[in-house]
């Protein structure tokens, strides 16, 4: 169905498609920080790298991105959430690097 509006008012489809920062321009300040430079360290990289991290520092890193993961994707810029998927993905790829033997819950496991 073109041209169809979801109940929130935003087309459901098409190239037409408002971009999450054209929908959300004010959401964490995206409007006022240089896409050139927030958020860069020296070296051009978006954060420390993981190998780079203390467990304890890994673990937080992690726990922070798990808890503002539905915000960023649901109101972030593309470019944060490509950030956000790909520091995710390079903390995560660390911590298991780290713990190939990882301890697991019994009580998470299903009956096949």
């Amino acid at each position: 169905m073109t041209g169809s509006v979801r109940q929130d008012g935003y087309p459901s489809s098409g190239a037409a498609d408002a971009s999450p920062e054209q929908r959300m321009p004010e959401w964490n300040g995206d409007h006022l920080a240089d896409p050139a430079t927030a958020g860069l360290d020296g070296g051009g990289e978006l954060g420390i790298d993981p190998a780079e991290l203390a467990d304890e520092d890994l673990i937080r890193e992690m726990h922070s991105l798990h808890r503002t993961r539905l915000d960023t994707l649901r109101h972030a810029s593309d470019s944060a959430l490509a950030n956000h998927l790909r520091r995710t993905a390079e903390l995560e790829t660390e911590y298991l690097a780290r713990h190939p033997a990882r301890e697991v819950d019994p009580s998470r496991l299903r009956d096949e």
